[in-house]
């Protein structure tokens, strides 16, 4: 097994604490609310729902807004039948326009808490 040092273990470890302790099936805003506190809770610095401006030709045309920004790491939190493409291709768009390179979707529909880790 390979470990990663970018805080991505810890990120799953505050999300799988939220899923045990609220459960599978919300809405996605609870769970993405929990996490936050769980973050700051382990002392890992955060935001909620910080935008990053979208730049065509020179200009700023709009923003895109991860759910949460943990350190360098992005995180969307989902609420849906399974991840899928659409959900990996939305957060390389946001490791792109924010410069990040590091991105974690979590899924906590289901009994078994899913995640993917996205690297740009």
């Amino acid at each position: 097994m390979t470990e990663f040092n970018d805080g991505t273990y810890e990120i799953i470890g505050c999300a799988m604490h939220v899923h045990r302790s609220i459960g599978p099936g919300l809405r996605e805003k609870p769970y993405e609310n929990a996490l936050m506190i769980s973050l700051r809770q382990k002392g890992i610095g955060c935001s909620q729902q910080q935008p990053y401006p979208i730049v065509y030709e020179g200009v700023i045309v709009g923003d895109c807004v991860p759910d949460i920004t943990a350190n360098e790491v992005l995180v969307e939190a989902k609420s849906i039948p399974a991840i899928g493409d659409s959900e990996r291709g939305q957060m390389m768009n946001y490791l792109r326009i924010s410069g990040k390179r590091i991105g974690l979707i979590i899924n906590f529909r289901n009994p078994k808490l899913e995640w993917e880790r996205m690297v740009r």
